[in-house]
């Protein structure tokens, strides 16, 4: 079996430095984080779970990037659970909370501080 041998002009410790750099620079190209809208998994999610009866996956992304809009306006999430209970004819809390969370975790997440600081002391049940 060879052995492996440094070149003679490369001391051992400058190898070891090259090759760390080297695994370094390979990890940081392929782990880049994902930061940015995933339209496809708010998509799956909204579509598949009834009770929102989009017309299309346009109009469900189309609704998806108002409430992003109005988040980043500073709607109240009071306001926005309100207007999404009446645009869809309910009284569901959970249905209008999700749909909230789904489009800001998927759609706009850089907003995501704005909203929890807007839902900061909601109560349940407080929208008439």
């Amino acid at each position: 079996m060879a052995r492996f041998r440094f070149h003679p002009d490369l001391n051992r410790s400058t190898a070891l430095v090259l090759i760390a750099a080297a695994m370094g620079t390979a990890t940081a190209t392929t782990a880049v984080p994902r930061a940015a809208a995933d339209d496809f998994v708010y998509l799956v999610n909204v579509t598949v779970r009834p009770g929102y009866n989009f017309a299309g996956p346009d109009a469900a992304l189309a609704y998806g990037h108002d409430i992003c809009s109005e988040v980043a306006a500073g709607i109240a999430y009071r306001q926005l659970i309100g207007d999404i209970d009446r645009d869809f004819n309910t009284n569901d809390e959970f249905h209008a909370s999700y749909l909230v969370t789904q489009a800001v975790n998927e759609l706009c997440p850089e907003l995501i501080w704005q909203l929890r600081n807007s839902a900061a002391g909601y109560r349940p049940g407080e929208v008439k």
